[in-house]
Formats: structure tokens, sequence, C-alpha cells
């Protein structure tokens, strides 16, 4: 069982980390710092894209955007962190 719940925490800090770094990403593109054309940025941002949106999109259709920022990647990674602290107070009590 405790495999199961490791393995468990390991993808969702690996999910988290994609998740920055498609904030990352959609910055960079955003300020004009690297060029969508290149082939290595549009298959990464295409893989970033497809990972973590099906997840942001319900956060979006409740949070809306506060001056033009998106602030559904910060609540998706919070509520990720605290589903971490729940497993972990979990397994602490196991």
């Amino acid at each position: 069982m405790q495999s199961i719940v490791s393995l468990i925490v390991l993808l969702l800090t690996i999910y988290s980390w994609v998740v920055i770094i498609y904030v990352i990403m959609t910055w960079l593109v955003q300020f004009g710092v690297v060029n969508r054309s290149n082939q290595f940025v549009q298959t990464a941002g295409n893989f970033l894209y497809q990972a973590t949106e099906p997840a942001l999109r319900p956060i979006r259709r409740v949070v809306p955007l506060i001056g033009g920022v998106d602030l559904s990647p910060i609540v998706l990674l919070v509520a990720i962190w605290f589903v971490q602290s729940l497993i972990a107070e979990y397994r602490y009590q196991v």
C-alpha cells in the first residue's frame, strides 16, 4: 500500500512541474522570448497544452481572469499540494 501512495505522490509532483513549465512556456511565448514557429517550441507547447488543459479547463470556467491574468494554474497547483498533504497525513497515520 505504501508503494502505491508513494507512486501517487510522485505522479502529482511530476504533474505540478508540468503545470509550472507550461506557465513559464506561455509567458515566454507571450513576451516574445521564444519563437512559436520553432519546431521544438511548437512540439513542447502542444504537449504541455494537451497535458494541462483537461485539468485547467474546469477551473477556468469557475475562476475568472483577474486583470487579464489566468489564475487557474495557481488554483490547480494549490489543489495538488493540498492533495499531497492529505496523502502525507494519511501515510503517517497508517
